[in-house]
């Protein structure tokens, strides 16, 4: 394929970046607060159970309210949610910073969590909507970058500000960077779809939050070893889910159209996609938690080594977009993921020799192959569907995104805590993090599988 010579908008640039912004924030909050647990319970008298909370009702929020993206996209202006989406967020914010108690804290969490769940699509909908057709691939990189620099980032941005000021600081820093966000998008977001209310089925709603809260609860409670508390809420959440199946076959408008999953292409694209997810919050748990169990240093220490990899994903996000754009998308999926399995295999089967520079030096690797396909792969799944149902299919990638974010943390941790019986000892953590790693890499050779098959494939029935 011959460079693409169309140009990006500084309108169209200025709105990617200003929802881009919401999305890195929300992100930031999520990986730096991780950090900040031990504060957080000490300062609100709450155990580590209750605590994590911080992170499963943020990604509940968004889980709930992304899978009617397409429907709030078609029924509203962009603009109108935009800033429906930024004052939330904003709001948030200022609920976290002034909470005098835990329970408030989880209330700016949910409030902050609807705003990511409004936003998080609407930026990938402006890039499919209003970026020439031969640039989407670069600005679905440049989308990616922004949002995926902020898992680097967070732990060393959490840590700098627990060490010199107090968690509170977190919150009160992203303000002015949510209010650039609003200045930018106020300028950069135009309307180019017509506006068509479309209604929201109200029970497909309540099977999609049973679906997300089963979910979550089952996962959550993988590491206590209790079998009832994790099947019963997950077959809970799969009844719901063949409900959701049995009423979105059965309406016009549905909340999501299940029936692109009828398209093989799209849905080996999905799984892949999910996967990559998974593996993804599984390294941002397995990596910290090791430097500092095994290797015996700072969670601070930890977050400065994890990030050179972050700033290495963010760089390869735009490149790759290009590479898609100017070659092709099967040849930087297929070359990112094959990083990705170097990663897992060499933690997989030298977990003896993950020194801090070894552990720093690979997760570069595993980094830049992940930030050359995220963007990549969002772009070809959409690209084996109808051009009428990409807001439907950004809806389905986006939601897939959030259910991965939801579970990957949880499934990993359950396999290490299955190996440390009890105790944090280095040798049972090292064995359980080579467990998880295993895992990690089966999922791997499953990703390379199906896009062998499918990446690249635009032929595909739609």
């Amino acid at each position: 394929m011959e460079p693409n010579n169309e140009r990006i908008s500084s309108k169209v640039f200025a709105a990617v970046i200003a929802t881009g912004l919401m999305s890195f924030s929300g992100v930031l909050v999520e990986t730096s607060m991780n950090i900040a647990f031990p504060t957080l319970m000490r300062d609100f008298n709450v155990s580590t159970n209750v605590v994590q909370w911080m992170t499963s009702i943020y990604l509940l929020a968004v889980s709930i309210i992304v899978p009617i993206s397409a429907a709030l996209k078609s029924s509203y202006k962009t603009k109108s949610l935009f800033l429906t989406a930024n004052f939330l967020f904003l709001l948030g914010l200022i609920v976290y910073a002034t909470a005098p108690i835990f329970s408030v804290l989880l209330l700016g969490r949910v409030i902050q969590g609807i705003g990511t769940g409004i936003t998080l699509p609407l930026m990938f909908n402006i890039i499919l909507e209003q970026v020439p057709k031969g640039k989407v691939g670069t600005m679905m990189g440049v989308g990616s970058m922004i949002t995926g620099i902020a898992p680097a980032l967070g732990p060393t941005f959490g840590g700098i500000v627990l060490q010199e000021l107090n968690w509170r600081w977190v919150f009160w820093f992203l303000i002015p960077l949510i209010i650039i966000s609003l200045l930018l998008g106020i300028w950069g977001i135009e309307q180019k779809s017509a506006v068509k209310k479309v209604k929201i089925d109200r029970l497909s709603f309540i099977m999609i939050a049973i679906f997300f809260i089963g979910m979550l609860v089952g996962f959550s409670n993988l590491g206590t070893g209790q079998l009832g508390a994790t099947a019963i809420p997950i077959l809970i959440a799969l009844l719901a889910l063949a409900l959701l199946i049995w009423r979105s076959n059965r309406i016009k408008v549905p909340i999501l159209d299940l029936k692109l999953f009828k398209n093989h292409s799209f849905t080996g694209h999905i799984i892949g996609f999910f996967c990559i997810q998974l593996i993804s919050l599984g390294n941002a748990f397995l990596l910290p938690n090791f430097i500092q169990l095994v290797n015996h240093n700072t969670a601070f220490l930890a977050g400065l080594i994890v990030l050179p990899a972050g700033v290495a994903g963010a760089i390869m996000g735009p490149i790759g977009g290009r590479l898609l754009d100017n070659y092709g998308a099967r040849k930087p999926i297929l070359f990112g993921v094959s990083l990705t399995l170097l990663e897992t295999l060499f933690f997989a089967v030298l977990p003896n020799q993950m020194n801090n520079i070894f552990i720093l030096i690979v997760y570069i690797i595993y980094m830049a192959g992940m930030g050359m396909i995220l963007g990549d792969v969002m772009t070809d799944t959409l690209a084996v569907i109808d051009e009428s149902k990409t807001t439907q299919g950004n809806a389905i990638l986006n939601t897939a995104q959030q259910f991965a974010g939801a579970v990957g943390t949880s499934i990993t941790s359950a396999i290490v805590a299955s190996s440390q019986k009890g105790t944090k000892s280095a040798d049972l953590t090292r064995i359980g993090t080579q467990h998880a790693y295993i895992f990690l890499l089966c999922l791997v050779i499953l990703i390379m599988a199906l896009f062998i098959k499918y990446v690249g494939r635009r032929t595909a029935t739609k």
